[in-house]
């Protein structure tokens, strides 16, 4: 089942490398995206995929008597969604904000927006 697991997350990284390759904005934030669903799924696979008993210990006990799920993935999961998510809208907004602004989603157009001299020193002109 992890091996599943570990082909899915792959195909998810080449897919969000192949968007956030592309020229056009949208697809560049659908990347982000993407990589970070696989992100999340592969710390959820790195922890194991397992089917034990809930985390909790009885009172008395300082240790489980039988094999119990790992937490930690579980945590540390949700609050990487959280994260990406505000990233994700954050960035959403920007993008609007910058087509507002340049009237496209190309990147390479969103480049004729810069002053002149600005991109004479991107080319290693001088000013």
């Amino acid at each position: 089942m992890e091996g599943a697991f570990a082909i899915v997350v792959g195909a998810l990284f080449a897919v969000s490398v192949y968007l956030l390759l592309s020229g056009s904005m949208i697809r560049l934030l659908l990347g982000i995206f993407v990589l970070g669903n696989a992100t999340h799924l592969l710390i959820f696979v790195a922890g194991r995929l397992t089917r034990d008993e809930p985390p909790l210990i009885p009172d008395g006990l300082k240790v489980a008597e039988a094999a119990i799920a790992n937490p930690l993935p579980q945590a540390l999961i949700l609050t990487a969604i959280v994260i990406s998510f505000s990233l994700f809208s954050f960035l959403l907004v920007l993008a609007y904000r910058a087509y507002q602004s340049l009237e496209t989603v190309d990147t390479d157009r969103m480049r004729d927006a810069e002053p002149e001299a600005a991109r004479q020193v991107l080319r290693g002109s001088d000013v």
